[in-house]
Order: structure tokens, then C-alpha cells, then sequence
């Protein structure tokens, strides 16, 4: 008679095979969350790594469409469709902060402290590395487009400037946890942030009376 953990594990499998990857992500978690009393095989750690990877990048792809879109209507002025692209974009991040806490939460709860070799632990260490990196990529670049729409739309130097100094110092303190990739967007982002910040600085300067 199989037990609950397997029928968990064969569930995520046909789940992984509808691609349904909530529902895998579901099965997972139980799976993950036993993992005290019973380490993940080799197996069941490659589902859960799948399992998360398609649900947070159906979401950080949904999060990309959403930025660019935003882009292109403030370019065009069109404020009211702005904030109706912003407040879509909200629910999406929220979304994304809340599985990437989810697997974060299981990693550091459950599996990290479980793992009884050098392959499980790399293998969780990778994980957890790379959804900090998810929730530091989103939150860079979403501090970077608020800084220039409190600039530029909402005329608010100040707190653009202040934004943008947060998230550069953010930015920086996360450098040496990514990968040569997830370096090189953030090396970018980084250099807009300062870009900005000088830009700006010198803008308000001059705009002072003397």
C-alpha cells in the first residue's frame, strides 16, 4: 500500500506532466515539509526545484511584460493607464514575494537543516541563492522605475533621489551573492540608479536660487 509520501510524489509527478505547476508546487511542500524525519532523495529535490522554478518564472516573465508595458505608456504620458498597469504589477510582485518567501521559508525551516551530504546541502544553498537574487532583481529594478516616475511625473526630486540612493546601497550589499548572469543586470541597474542620482543632484543644484 503506498504511502502518503508517495502518492505526494506521484501527485507532483502528474501534476509536472498537466504542467500544473501550483498544484506540484502543493504536493512538494508536504514532501518538504517531512524532510526532518525523512531526507528528499535526489528525486524529490529535483521535482521541488522544477516545481518552484516554473511557478516563480511564469511570474517574473508576467513581472518583465508589466515593466515594459508601464515604460511605454510614460513615455506616452497616458497617467491614468499608469496607474491601472501599476496596481496589476502590485498584485504580481506580491505574488512573487510571497513564493519566493514560501521556498525560502521550507529551505531554511526543513531542508537545509536536514541535508546529510555536500550534494544536498550545495544543492539547497543554490536554491536559496538564487530566489534571493529573484526578490533582489524585481526590487532593484522597481525602485529604479519609481525613482524616475517621482521625478519626472510626479515632480518629486527629493524622494526620487532618496529612492534611488536606498536601492544603489541595497544593490550594492547584494553584489557578492550573484552569479556572473544576475551581475551583470545588476552592474546595469546600478549604473542607472547612479546615472540618475548624479543627474538629478546636479538638475536640483542649479534649479536653486543663488
Amino acid at each position: 500500500m503506498a504511502t502518503e509520501r508517495e502518492l505526494a510524489l506521484y501527485s507532483a509527478k502528474l501534476s509536472e506532466q498537466a504542467e500544473r505547476y501550483p498544484d506540484m508546487v502543493s504536493e512538494m511542500k508536504k514532501i518538504a515539509a517531512g524532510a526532518q524525519e525523512q531526507e528528499l532523495s535526489v528525486e524529490e529535490r529535483n521535482l521541488l526545484s522544477v516545481a518552484y522554478k516554473n511557478l516563480v518564472g511564469a511570474r517574473r516573465a508576467s513581472w518583465r511584460i508589466l515593466q515594459s508595458v508601464e515604460q511605454s505608456e510614460l513615455a506616452k504620458g497616458n497617467e491614468k493607464r499608469v496607474k491601472l498597469i501599476q496596481k496589476y504589477r502590485t498584485v504580481v510582485e506580491k505574488e512573487l514575494d510571497e513564493v519566493c518567501g514560501e521556498i525560502l521559508s521550507l529551505l531554511d525551516n526543513h531542508l537545509v537543516p536536514s541535508a546529510s551530504t555536500v550534494e544536498a546541502s550545495v544543492f539547497y544553498l543554490k536554491m536559496k541563492a538564487d530566489y534571493h537574487r529573484y526578490l533582489a532583481e524585481f526590487k532593484a529594478r522597481l525602485a529604479l522605475n519609481f525613482s524616475v516616475f517621482y521625478y519626472e511625473v510626479l515632480n518629486q526630486p527629493d524622494q526620487a533621489c532618496s529612492l534611488a540612493k536606498q536601492a544603489f546601497d541595497e544593490a550594492i550589499s547584494d553584489l557578492d551573492t550573484l552569479g556572473e548572469d544576475s551581475y551583470k543586470d545588476s552592474a546595469l541597474i546600478m549604473q542607472l540608479l547612479r546615472d540618475n542620482l548624479t543627474l538629478w543632484t546636479s538638475e536640483m543644484q542649479d534649479s536653486k536660487p543663488e
